[in-house]
C-alpha cells in the first residue's frame, strides 16, 4: 500500500531516534509541541543498542575481572574467566530494559518507523517497505547520528573483519585481536578483550592513542595497556591481511601482527549522505557535517541539527544536551548549547577531561598553573585496589579561574561531572578549595589537585 501525496501536518519532525533525537522529541512534547519522531532502525540509536551501553557491559565485566584478581583476601580460587555468550545475554537484557525506558519517555510522541528523505523546504517522505508517508513540518530536527568509517582494503565482513557493532556481539573470545584505531572505542574494547584473554595489538596512525586527551592521563592508560600485554603501534597504518596476520606499515617498515579477528575503529562519519538535505536548502561540509549556531539552528532557520551530524565530539551526552536546547528554542524559550563537553573513555583506568589543557590555555593567552594529585593518596582508591592515576587542575595564574580538569583513575567518568560544573561556571580554584569534600572519597583527589594549584597561584601572586 502506498499512501497518497497529501502531506500530514506536524509542528516538530525529528529524524533519528538516538540520544539526541529522543531527547529533543521528549522535551518538545513536554513543552506542548505536536511531535513526530522518525527512526529507521531501533529506538535508542547506535549508542543504546550497539554502542555506548553494550560497550560498557563489556568494559564493566573486564573491570570486575581485574578487581576479582587483585585482592589478597580472596584466597586462591580458580582464575576467573569470562563466559562471553552469557555476557551477551546480560547485554541484551540491559539494552531491552533501557529501550523500554526511552519508549516510556516518548509517551506523548508519535513514533514512525521508516527512512526519511527531505523532498522540499518543509516536507519529508518516510519510506517503510512499500508504504510511503509524507509530512509537512513547521520545524525539523536532524539527528541521524553517524556510521563507522572504513579503512582501505579492510572491508567489514561481519566475520573476521568487524566494526564496533560486530565486536560487541562476539560470543567467543578471539585468540588474537588487531584493533585498527586507537581512539576511545578501539582502546576501550582492546583493553577489555585483553583482560578476557585475547592477544591484542592496537594500530594507530597518529603518534599517540586517545587523541584529544591530556598526555599525562593517556600515559597512565598506556602503562596499564603494556601490563596487559597489549602491543601499541603508533605512527602505523594497516595495509592488508596476510593469512592469520594483519599487515602494517610503520616507522620500521612493513610488519605483520597476529589477527585472528580484526576490529576497525578508526572513527565515524555523519549519516547525512542519504537525507537529501539539499532539498531543504542546506549543504554539508567536506566531512559530511551540518554547521549550526549555539542554538542548533542551521542556515535554514526552521531546521535544526544535533549530535554526530554537527561538528564537535561524537558523544551521546553532547547530543542529548543539544536535543534539549533545540526543543526549547523551537518552543520559544531562551536556550543555547555550551561547548564545554566532557570527554570520557572507559579504559583501564577510566580517563576523563573537560576544558583546556595546558597547551591550549597557553595558546589562548592564559598563564596556566597546574595542580596535581595522585589517587595513591586517596584512602578510598587504595581500599578499592585502584590507586593508579592522577588528577590535573589547570588554573589561570592571573585570575585563579579553573580552565580545565583532566584525570585518569577509578570512576573518572563520574568524577568529571563536578569538574564540568566548575569549568562551565568559571569557578575559581579558591572556591573549590573552600568546598568541603567527603572523606574518604575519590572526589577528594580533585580537591587535592585544586589545593596544589591554589598554592602555586598564591606563590605567583606573591612574586608579582
Amino acid at each position: 500500500m502506498v499512501a497518497g501525496e497529501i502531506a500530514e501536518p506536524v509542528e516538530v519532525l525529528v529524524v533519528g531516534g538516538g540520544p539526541g533525537g529522543y531527547t529533543a522529541a521528549a522535551r518538545a512534547a513536554e513543552l506542548g509541541r505536536d511531535v513526530i519522531l522518525v527512526e529507521r532502525g531501533d529506538l535508542g540509536g547506535v549508542c543504546l543498542n550497539v554502542g555506548c551501553i553494550p560497550s560498557k557491559v563489556l568494559t564493566t565485566a573486564a573491570h570486575d575481572l581485574a578487581r576479582a584478581a587483585r585482592f589478597p583476601w580472596r584466597g586462591q580460587p580458580p582464575r576467573p574467566e569470562i563466559d562471553l555468550a552469557a555476557l551477551q545475554g546480560w547485554r541484551k537484557d540491559v539494552v531491552d530494559r533501557l529501550v523500554s525506558g526511552v519508549r516510556a519517555t516518548l509517551s506523548r510522541v508519535r513514533i514512525v518507523t521508516g527512512e526519511a528523505f527531505f523532498i522540499g523546504p518543509d516536507r519529508v517522505s518516510v519510506e517503510s517497505g512499500e508504504q510511503v508517508h509524507h509530512f509537512r513540518f513547521d520545524h525539523a530536527v536532524i539527528a541521524t547520528g553517524s556510521a563507522p568509517v572504513s579503512v582501505g582494503d579492510l572491508r567489514v565482513d561481519g566475520g573476521r573483519v568487524l566494526d564496533s557493532t560486530g565486536a560487541l556481539a562476539l560470543e567467543d573470545v578471539p585468540p588474537s585481536l588487531a584493533v585498527v584505531g586507537g581512539g576511545y572505542v578501539g582502546t576501550e574494547l582492546g583493553m577489555a578483550f585483553a583482560r578476557f584473554g585475547s592477544r591484542v595489538t592496537v594500530v594507530e596512525a597518529a603518534d599517540s592513542i586517545l587523541a584529544g586527551f591530556d598526555r599525562d592521563v593517556v600515559s597512565v592508560v598506556a602503562k596499564r595497556a603494556a601490563e596487559l600485554g597489549i602491543d601499541i603501534r603508533t605512527r602505523t597504518t594497516a595495509t592488508g591481511i596476510d593469512d592469520e596476520n594483519l599487515v602494517i606499515e610503520g616507522p620500521n617498515g612493513t610488519d605483520r601482527v597476529p589477527a585472528h579477528t580484526i576490529l576497525v575503529a578508526v572513527g565515524r562519519r555523519p549519516a547525512t549522505a542519504d537525507l537529501q538535505v539539499d532539498r531543504l536548502g542546506l549543504t554539508v561540509t567536506a566531512s559530511g557535517h551540518i554547521e549550526v549556531d549555539e542554538q542548533g539552528r542551521t542556515a535554514v532557520p526552521h531546521v535544526f541539527a544535533i549530535g554526530d551530524v554537527t561538528p564537535g565530539p561524537a558523544l551521546a551526552h553532547k547530543a542529548m544536551a543539544e536535543g534539549r536546547t533545540v526543543a526549547e528554542v523551537l518552543s520559544g524559550l531562551p536556550s543555547a548549547f555550551d561547548s564545554q563537553v566532557p570527554l570520557i573513555a572507559f579504559t583501564e583506568p577510566e580517563i576523563a577531561s573537560v576544558g583546556m589543557t595546558v597547551e591550549q590555555a597557553t595558546e589562548q593567552g592564559y598563564e596556566p598553573v597546574v595542580g596535581r594529585s595522585s589517587f595513591a593518596t586517596s584512602g578510598r582508591a587504595v581500599v578499592l585496589g585502584e590507586p593508579e592515576g592522577l588528577v590535573k587542575v589547570v588554573v589561570d595564574g592571573r585570575t585563579d579561574v579553573i580552565l580545565g580538569v583532566h584525570m585518569a583513575g577509578p570512576q573518572a567518568c563520574d568524577l568529571i561531572a563536578e569538574a564540568a560544573v566548575l569549568v562551565e561556571t568559571a569557578a575559581r580554584a579558591e572556591d573549590l578549595v573552600e568546598t568541603v569534600h567527603p572523606h574518604p572519597s575519590l572526589v577528594e583527589t580533585v580537591h587535592s589537585a585544586a589545593v596544589a594549584a591554589r598554592r602555586r597561584v598564591e606563590r605567583a601572586e606573591a612574586v608579582r
